[in-house]
């Protein structure tokens, strides 16, 4: 039985217009898009900033995430290169009561599946109850997890090394291993995953697109007709045309000016790919609007 199944966005993060982390608003929006259809949503992923951060600011969110309505159903991401930083931040999150963490291998260094072993290892063994989903994301990274990597870690520490979300493709067709789970990292993938056998995704988009995507997760799980998987996977293409996070931002800053703000050297959409992507969305007959559930 997979231990993480479902939908969940890799939650977006909030800035004040200083480029402070806005604690209330950025836990406030990963509530609405499990209230919008997600399962969860992991806290400080890619999409949320997280290498750009401060991990002062990371424990601070952290610390008040405490008391979310939705507090079991946060995976937290670390986002940081260093291991013993990466431990630290976990130790945080596990005393306040987190233990499902998302951890991708450390950028710019090139090395091998032995040397992604030993940085796991070294993980669990500080954390020892730890639950951790592998983050397999070589375009950020650099490095890509082969299936015999996963096998050799998930075989090493079997309670600790519960999944991986899969945005580099190679593994989801692939990887067949009991009680753990498997999530692509793109809607456009759910529905042939859930074919598969995988558990779900996570993704990027899915700050707009939970309602869109529960819908095609649940209409699978209960065996009815799916009415929506191309309308969801068209909406997540036009969306792919530009940097994802530029393009949540600017999609949810029509809106809400706050969203508007992104740490350097991230940005927003220029103004005519802004405009090019709502006319394109329009004409899916997706909006902030009808995104949002009833």
């Amino acid at each position: 039985m997979s231990k993480i199944k479902g939908i969940y966005a890799a939650s977006m993060s909030i800035l004040n217009d200083d480029l402070s982390l806005n604690i209330k608003k950025t836990i406030q929006h990963a509530e609405n898009v499990i209230d919008n259809g997600c399962h969860g949503a992991a806290i400080f992923g890619s999409t949320g900033q997280a290498q750009l951060i401060p991990i002062s600011e990371k424990i601070n969110l952290l610390n008040h995430l405490i008391s979310s309505k939705y507090k079991e159903k946060y995976i937290i991401g670390t986002g940081l290169n260093s291991l013993g930083e990466t431990i630290s931040l976990m130790r945080v999150a596990k005393s306040l009561g987190f233990i499902k963490f998302l951890i991708m291998p450390p950028a710019y260094y090139k090395y091998s599946d032995k040397e992604v072993i030993e940085f796991y290892s070294k993980i669990v063994e500080s954390i020892s109850d730890s639950k951790i989903i592998l983050y397999n994301f070589e375009k950020l990274c650099g490095y890509k997890f082969s299936v015999d990597c996963v096998n050799e870690l998930v075989k090493k520490y079997p309670d600790n090394i519960i999944g991986v979300k899969d945005s580099s493709y190679n593994l989801f067709e692939h990887l067949k291993l009991e009680n753990f789970s498997v999530l692509p990292g793109s809607e456009s993938k759910l529905l042939k995953g859930l074919k598969l056998g995988c558990s779900g995704i996570i993704t990027a988009t899915c700050n707009a697109t939970s309602k869109l995507a529960r819908k095609v997760y649940d209409d699978f799980q209960t065996g009815n007709e799916q009415t929506i998987n191309q309308n969801l996977c068209d909406v997540r293409a036009e969306f792919e045309k530009y940097n994802l996070i530029s393009g949540l931002h600017s999609f949810f800053g029509k809106e809400k000016i706050v969203y508007r703000n992104l740490l350097p050297p991230l940005s927003i959409l220029n103004p005519q790919d802004e405009k090019d992507l709502i006319n394109n969305l329009n004409k899916l007959n997706f909006s902030l609007k009808t995104s949002m559930a009833a």
